[in-house]
């Protein structure tokens, strides 16, 4: 086979001869160079793309799957806040409670306070809620954070604590004023009949001769209640000789009273009666001459004249 080059300058030409090796080798080569050429391309130009798995590429896969790890992460710390939330709620609704148990009691002292004072009701009503009011301040219309409500609990808290101090000192001085109050000597042991004999020197009812009178006669009607003049402690409840049936009580600083010729006594010795309790009913008998209490009120085992007793009203 002759190729023939024939040149731009002058006309000339030029002939090569290749036999069948030659042009088959050339033909070899020609297509090892274009085959070369087009896998470096293709290489080339793919090696900036992801490698495909299952139609994803890898690229996508790990962002996937770095988002899911993210998100499972965010829903981890989620539920932590949540449990500490909750905790806290619980926290707070404990506190609450135990204020609200407290408020009740503190209620409950105020109201028997307010009776026990002789307060009026309208001026000190513990089961009413309390008067408020005042404009509202637009700066201060936002909800309270979990902080401020902890600060506001704390500071209530103290309040109570206080309050509670208070009234626990207002109750035992009441207590005590009460107390006191009780065991003052004061009023007359009947409530109907009349002064049948004084205290001091008399005639005696029997002999006729002048005799001490260590008390004061009540004649009255047969049965009718005897009352105790003052809270004190039976120290005396059966028969004794001249008195008839006798209680005898001790009301503290020295202070006895006697209530003889009862028709039938209703306390015991020990017992502890309160002011106004009935404690006898009246009656005659040991030496009497008809229904009547025969009262007395000594301090450290001397009489006085209970008359000044039984005009003195009650602290």
């Amino acid at each position: 086979m002759n190729i023939i080059f024939v040149g731009r300058r002058h006309g000339q030409s030029k002939q090569i001869s290749l036999d069948s090796n030659k042009l088959v080798t050339a033909g070899l080569s020609v297509l090892a160079t274009f085959l070369l050429v087009f896998v470096s391309g293709y290489f080339l130009g793919d090696s900036g793309s992801p490698t495909l798995v299952s139609g994803v590429s890898v690229l996508q896969k790990e962002a996937v799957d770095d988002w899911q790890q993210q998100l499972a992460e965010q829903k981890a710390e989620v539920l932590v806040v949540k449990e500490r939330a909750q905790q806290q709620i619980d926290a707070l609704t404990l506190r609450l409670g135990e204020m609200q148990a407290r408020l009740l009691r503190l209620d409950a002292l105020g109201q028997r306070l307010t009776s026990e004072a002789r307060l009026e009701k309208s001026e000190f009503d513990f089961t009413a809620r309390p008067a408020q009011g005042g404009p509202e301040d637009a700066s201060l219309s936002e909800s309270y954070s979990l902080p401020d409500l902890n600060d506001l609990l704390a500071q209530v808290e103290s309040q109570i604590n206080d309050r509670e101090q208070q009234l626990e000192l207002l109750n035992e001085f009441l207590v005590t004023r009460n107390i006191r109050e009780q065991m003052v000597v004061a009023g007359s042991p009947i409530t109907g009949g009349w002064l049948s004999s004084r205290y001091g020197y008399r005639s005696d009812p029997f002999s006729g001769r002048r005799a001490w009178h260590a008390g004061v006669d009540f004649a009255g009607k047969d049965g009718s209640d005897i009352l105790a003049v003052a809270s004190g402690v039976v120290t005396w409840s059966a028969e004794r000789n001249g008195y008839g049936n006798l209680v005898e009580l001790n009301h503290g600083d020295g202070i006895t009273t006697r209530y003889g010729h009862c028709k039938e006594i209703l306390v015991k010795t020990g017992e502890i009666v309160q002011k106004g309790q009935i404690i006898a009913r009246m009656g005659s008998t040991g030496r009497s001459t008809g229904p009547h209490v025969h009262y007395e009120v000594l301090k450290e085992g001397k009489s006085l004249n209970p008359e000044k007793y039984i005009n003195r009203a009650s602290r």
